[in-house]
């Protein structure tokens, strides 16, 4: 329970930090990048550090690393196909979820995989 506190409260002053700076940028559109993932990233970072070790933190980091990555690809691949074809947005999404997950597994298979 009291993990669950400290990552809430953690959390939300990281996200409040984070909606500030993005509320600073020009445009207006960067102020999603700086939005909720980061800061529960940071707070899932710090208790895990502080209770199962810096080897176990560094090795959740590198996974978060390559979620971002795989994401990034499917972003990409997303907009891609939107702009190209014009299609709905709903099953393009839905549809390029594997491309998601193809491309988190083959990071993981490749260079996180022990």
């Amino acid at each position: 329970m009291t993990q669950i506190l400290i990552r809430f409260l953690i959390g939300g002053l990281v996200v409040s930090a984070f909606a500030v700076v993005g509320d600073l940028l020009k445009p207006k559109s960067f102020a999603g990048l700086f939005g909720a993932a980061p800061s529960v990233a940071l707070a899932t970072l710090g208790l895990t550090v502080a209770t199962e070790g810096a080897a176990y933190a560094a090795t959740e980091a590198r996974s978060m690393m390559a979620g971002a990555i795989a994401f990034f690809a499917y972003a990409s691949f997303v907009s891609w196909v939107l702009m190209r074809y014009k299609p709905k947005a709903l099953w393009v999404t839905i549809c390029s979820i594997p491309v998601w997950i193809g491309v988190a597994f083959g990071i993981w298979e490749v260079g996180l995989k022990q």
